[in-house]
């Protein structure tokens, strides 16, 4: 029987192949360049011939978020078009922590990942599409260790300044699908949440704030191993260009509102953490952020209240995470958004789990909750 062949070389690809028998596999995950952290992986896999394969990945009990594992079924694609979900399961205690992944593919290849990526080529197709439209001006942030571009891109001409900034772990790369459905929404003519908020607001968007741990398939880290979203209270060229240049754009325009687009491993839910614990909180501030988590609860059966992180006490908030800093330093009303890389167990798709076509549909529905919101406020 003629062995199967698994490789992860290309954007954003992850495996290590540890051995190979015909249509089984034993496989590990390469931890972030410098750093301890590792669940993303993306390969691809050849010569299946419509077999039944059986994937095993392990030491999984030493990833970062081992809770993550049970339950989770593996992103699949045949066509690089279309993502579906291949069965799996997790065994804790065989070989350090395994999951194995069983599909039977219909022709000789095969993509598996941790969620469906979004290409850097992908990316560089949205930021060139948005920034074409009318009234959209585009501008490089910064440059990250690998030499790569901080893309921006601004709009609209209202008086409330918003800010949305997505994939600083690259591996939670729904939070780039989730970008190109906002942006969708802001730039398509016909959509009068779209219209609305351009006069109300002016929109700065960075689709991907950590490019080269997307490229370099990591899961939380930049190419130093860097977590930038601990790097907000005193980012450094040397360490974290990506929030340096960010923060430094952020104290120029200043901030009103945020959103900081993220994916959760463990939850099988969408939800929002807010800022409660910043010392510094303003009036109103707070009520703000809970009107508008009220609102997106209203407005989309995908998202809930009930499951999420806790709140930090009075005081406690840790002023080195994005949406921290960022209430703490501008009053805004800021916040993480959390997309699960399972399902949404509250309404779950058996064929594609969460999807990026679910969170493009989240990105609109969370900016027309923005317009709700920002009419309400006055």
């Amino acid at each position: 029987m003629t062995a199967i062949r698994i490789d992860s070389q290309f954007d954003s690809g992850n495996v290590e192949v540890l051995d190979i028998a015909g249509t089984t596999a034993r496989l590990a995950i390469r931890k972030d360049h410098q750093s301890d952290f590792f669940q993303w992986f993306h390969f691809r896999v050849a010569g299946t011939g419509g077999r039944l394969l059986e994937l095993k990945i392990t030491g999984l009990e030493a990833s970062a978020y081992p809770g993550g594992w049970p339950g989770y079924r593996a992103a699949v694609t045949e066509d690089r078009e279309f993502w579906g979900r291949a069965d799996a399961s997790y065994d804790a205690k065989a070989d350090g922590g395994t999951l194995t992944i069983r599909y039977q593919p219909a022709g000789d290849l095969a993509w598996f990942a941790y969620f469906a990526p979004y290409a850097w080529e992908r990316h560089e197709d949205l930021v060139a599409r948005i920034a074409g439209e009318p009234g959209v001006a585009h501008r490089v942030l910064g440059t990250t260790l690998d030499g790569r571009p901080i893309d921006c891109l601004t709009l609209g001409e209202g008086p409330l300044t918003v800010w949305l900034q997505a994939r600083q772990h690259p591996g939670e790369s729904m939070a780039e699908w989730w970008m190109e459905g906002a942006l969708d929404l802001l730039t398509d003519p016909a959509d009068p949440h779209g219209r609305a908020l351009r006069a109300a607001c002016t929109f700065h968007v960075v689709p991907n704030a950590n490019p080269d741990g997307s490229v370099r398939g990591h899961l939380r880290t930049n190419a130093a191993g860097v977590n930038l979203n601990r790097e907000w209270h005193e980012p450094c060229a040397a360490r974290s260009p990506e929030v340096l240049a960010i923060r430094t754009a952020m104290d120029a325009t200043g901030v009103d509102f945020c959103m900081d687009v993220h994916g959760d491993e463990a939850i099988p839910q969408v939800f929002l953490a807010g800022f409660e614990g910043i010392p510094g909180m303003r009036p109103g501030q707070l009520e703000g952020f809970r009107r508008y988590r009220a609102i997106l609860e209203r407005r989309t059966p995908d998202f809930q209240t009930r499951h999420g992180y806790p709140e930090a006490g009075p005081g406690q908030a840790n002023l080195t995470m994005a949406t921290n800093q960022i209430a703490e330093r501008y009053g805004a009303v800021a916040m993480t958004l959390e997309m699960p890389f399972k399902d949404n167990d509250d309404l779950p798709c058996a064929a594609q789990g969460w999807s990026p076509e679910r969170s493009m549909l989240l990105g609109r529905d969370c900016l027309a909750a923005l317009w709700e919101w920002v009419k309400e406020r006055g």
